[in-house]
């Protein structure tokens, strides 16, 4: 058995970890939104709140989702909001529209069924605006329809559609991808095109939080924030996109298993980059949150032909532990981020078939880390000489943040694929605590319809010495999270 120590540094603050970091995205892609979340169109037995799957509605409860982002993703580009508000019977029927997909749109779901399911699990909403085929006049409309006090002809229409007061839509993003599928922009013609619509939605609701599009290419970027540079109070959240892969969802080598950590890894030094070219902007006067808005797993099974879904794993719970490590390293940086998506479609939180819904172990992962939402970061230091990778990287990782009550969570990956490694904690004192554990027998284990729970949380005891350090023993491929008080 090999052995690793963690000792917090409790003095040694980073920052306040947002929330909203820990935010989901949910488009119309797949069977994300429709089956996945909906059922009201659906005629098997499932219990609906308002046409959402209760179940889907009770696990994003117990999760949390502090934040989710709709429709789209590229579907925000084709998506007209008028169509889906009103009476659903008599909404328009399109043509769905996103990543070479192309299906039936009932319009069952709007804009006030989205904001009542966010409303109904505590989440902050962030709209997808559509630049690529919209004008700023529509969605200044949508602006005003959701969060105007004023009793407009478009405000009536919201309260004639059941919702008296307005949403209060917080976060607005201008477009998506407008690189690519949004309307392959130039950087300079979405710079300009941009401030277009920034102006106008100001107008309409100076407190709504402003969502640019950039990139992972730095010389878009580097255009795009020079385009922007005299308007920079324009800009709210800087958003750009990540995904990535190492070989097959399930059926993946040990050298794909040790290139996912890797890849993972990369994560914080986007965000890093990106961050410091906003603030170069700025010259430090105005922030200028990087918004992660879509982030994930993307293995090669999740395509087209399969509905953009996948097998989510323990390797990917472990993925998505190592990229919190970063977030949380880049707290005062990273103003949001939403991975994609929740449901069904690439590294989803939920997954259902018909009438059965399960909770992935990507889930688990955003569950046992939920006390660090809100909490302040704080230095943790590991000694790992003698327990590496076979690529000599670190076998451990962890993150550690202080709440306002007092208490200490510290979150522990074991990174080895088939190695166990006790671990001490020190430096956080305390005299009770609470842990969980997530692990499974193998790296490529999934739950499913047949086996739910195969892979869940499961309590675990720690052993404290005189000293106020805490012991406890991680099986391989396995994630920890300790709050001590």
């Amino acid at each position: 058995m090999s052995n690793a120590k963690v000792v917090i540094h409790p003095e040694d603050e980073i920052g306040v970890i947002s929330p909203r970091v820990y935010g989901h995205f949910a488009e119309h892609l797949g069977r994300c939104c429709y089956d996945g979340l909906w059922t009201g169109d659906k005629s098997y037995n499932v219990e609906k709140d308002n046409g959402w799957r209760a179940d889907a509605v009770q696990a994003f409860k117990e999760m949390p989702v502090p934040l989710l982002r709709w429709p789209g993703g590229c579907y925000a580009d084709h998506y007209h909001w008028r169509d889906g508000i009103g009476n659903p019977a008599s909404r328009p029927q399109r043509l769905g529209m996103s990543c070479g997909e192309t299906t039936l749109d009932t319009n069952s779901i709007g804009t006030d069924e989205f904001l009542y399911l966010c409303e109904k699990i505590g989440a902050d909403a962030y709209l997808a605006g559509n630049m690529g085929s919209g004008t700023p006049q529509e969605m200044c409309d949508w602006l005003e329809y959701c969060n105007t006090k004023i009793e407009t002809t478009i405000a009536k229409e919201r309260i004639a559609n059941g919702r008296n007061e307005p949403w209060n839509v917080p976060f607005w993003g201008v477009g998506n991808e407008n690189w690519g599928c949004g309307g392959n922009f130039t950087a300079k013609q979405y710079g300009l095109e941009y401030k277009r619509f920034a102006t106008m939605l100001r107008h309409v609701d100076p407190s709504a939080q402003l969502v640019t599009c950039g990139w992972d290419v730095m010389e878009w970027n580097k255009e795009l924030i020079e385009t922007l540079k005299s308007h920079m109070d324009l800009v709210d959240h800087y958003s750009i996109h990540r995904y990535w892969s190492a070989g097959s969802a399930v059926n993946f080598s040990e050298d794909d298993y040790y290139n996912m950590i890797v890849e993972s890894e990369k994560t914080e030094h986007l965000i890093l980059t990106v961050g410091k070219m906003l603030a170069d902007a700025t010259d430090g006067k105005r922030f200028v949150g990087v918004a992660l808005d879509e982030w994930g797993v993307w293995s090669p099974e999740a395509n087209l032909d399969a509905n953009y879904y996948m097998e989510t794993t323990m390797r990917d719970a472990i993925a998505a532990a190592i990229t919190f490590e970063g977030f949380h390293r880049q707290c005062k940086v990273l103003s949001m981020a939403n991975i994609a998506q929740i449901s069904n479609v690439l590294q989803a939180s939920i997954q259902t078939s018909g009438e059965s819904m399960w909770k992935t172990p990507t889930y688990y992962a955003f569950k046992m880390y939920a006390p660090h939402q809100g909490a302040t970061a704080v230095v943790c230091t590991i000694d790992d000489a003698h327990f590496r990778l076979p690529n000599r990287q670190t076998g451990l990782s962890a993150t550690a943040s202080k709440a306002t009550n007092g208490a200490t969570t510290v979150s522990v990956v074991n990174r080895h694929m088939d190695k166990d490694v006790t671990v001490d904690i020190s430096g956080c004192g305390g005299s009770t605590c609470n842990a969980v554990l997530l692990s499974s027998e193998a790296p490529n284990s999934v739950n499913s319809a047949a086996e739910p729970d195969k892979v869940t949380l499961k309590p675990v005891d720690l052993n404290t010495s005189v000293d106020g350090t805490w012991t406890v023993t991680l099986p391989a491929h396995s994630i920890c999270s300790i709050t001590i008080s």
